[in-house]
């Protein structure tokens, strides 16, 4: 019954936090749309997304093809010694929202992860040791996630950085062991911000 629908189930799938069965409700949804407006809504946001819609190219927070680089890069307002490095766009907002910080940012696009076949050549890191040369950047806060393969980022990031002669501090107080970026609080993100430590 649902074969018509596969490869669009097939490709909602494949987003985050989208399993089979969600994607099979999504895909009934949509063909369920008698007047093919919702289609036609979404057909025309993804092609949006697609030609106008990209990651920064110095710190890859999303943004518009017409704003490259964004404005947390071009903001003269921000203290522009000082990046914050996140493992994916996503987890910038959070930490904007906390208010604690007003530096610039830098994502790496994932973490090290062999059992995702992640590599630390598939990740942002040449770029950021560019950045911390070329910007002159006094201080890089690894703002990671506390699992495992985070840790075992934060890890080869603190090695690759040292001979960089800049200061590593780490998120501390706050981001709960085993959660992400994405899901802590303002409060939360705040406390930790204020309470990251040097990294030895």
């Amino acid at each position: 019954m649902l074969e018509p629908l596969e490869p669009i189930i097939r490709a909602f799938s494949r987003l985050p936090g989208i399993g089979r069965r969600t994607a099979e409700r999504i895909a009934l949804r949509l063909a369920h749309d008698r007047s093919g407006a919702l289609v036609r809504e979404l057909t025309a946001a993804l092609r949006g997304l697609e030609t106008d819609i990209r990651c920064c190219s110095l710190c890859g927070a999303v943004t518009t093809s017409a704003a490259d680089p964004c404005t947390l890069c071009t903001d003269p307002r921000r203290q522009s010694d000082i990046l914050c490095v996140v493992e994916d766009p996503a987890d910038i907002e959070p930490i904007e929202q906390s208010g604690a910080y007003r530096g610039r940012y830098h994502a790496l696009m994932g973490k090290l992860s062999p059992m995702r076949g992640q590599s630390a050549a598939q990740l942002r890191v040449d770029v950021l040791c560019r950045r911390i040369e070329q910007e002159r950047i006094a201080e890089v806060i690894l703002a990671l996630n506390t699992d495992t393969e985070s840790d075992a980022t934060v890890a080869f990031l603190r090695e690759k950085l040292q001979p960089l002669n800049v200061r590593i501090t780490r998120l501390a107080v706050g981001v709960p062991v085993g959660s992400g970026i994405a899901y802590c609080d303002a409060v939360t993100l705040s406390a930790a911000m204020q309470g990251r430590r040097v990294l030895d």
